[in-house]
């Protein structure tokens, strides 16, 4: 059987993100979302909140720094990482990340009544999302 690794997240950026040069000169944006789930526990609903750390590369990357800020929402799409290592105290350590092929950003309302503000950015959102 195939592996299927694939997941959607939608979110908000908890931090503003970070945009980093490899050194072989590859971008690499970083920045973490939380995700509430909703449910109903005993008639009465409950909210679930779960953070996520995301990475970018190349082109991506840059959009993300670009276009992203500390609430903003966004759907990411993309893989599961599990990075791995030996600590300096000889312990074993695992980090599980998202590997964003895809992100978008949901429209940002400056000012509820000027509608050519709000049409700017629905027209930026349209542009980050085809790359």
């Amino acid at each position: 059987m195939k592996s299927l690794n694939s997941l959607i997240i939608e979110g908000n950026m908890v931090r503003e993100p970070v945009l980093k040069t490899t050194a072989n000169g590859t971008a690499l944006c970083t920045f973490a979302i939380a995700s509430n789930r909703n449910y109903k526990k005993d008639n009465e609903f409950v909210q679930e909140t779960s953070y996520f750390d995301v990475e970018t590369w190349a082109s991506l990357a840059k959009l993300c720094e670009q276009n992203g800020a500390k609430g903003r929402g966004v759907r990411v799409v993309g893989r599961i990482k599990q990075d791995r290592w030996v600590g300096t105290d000889g312990k074993n350590y695992s980090k599980v990340k998202v590997v964003a092929e895809h992100v978008e950003f949901k429209p940002v309302f400056k000012n509820s009544g000027d509608r050519a503000e709000a049409r700017e950015e629905v027209l930026i959102e349209e542009k980050v999302m085809t790359f």
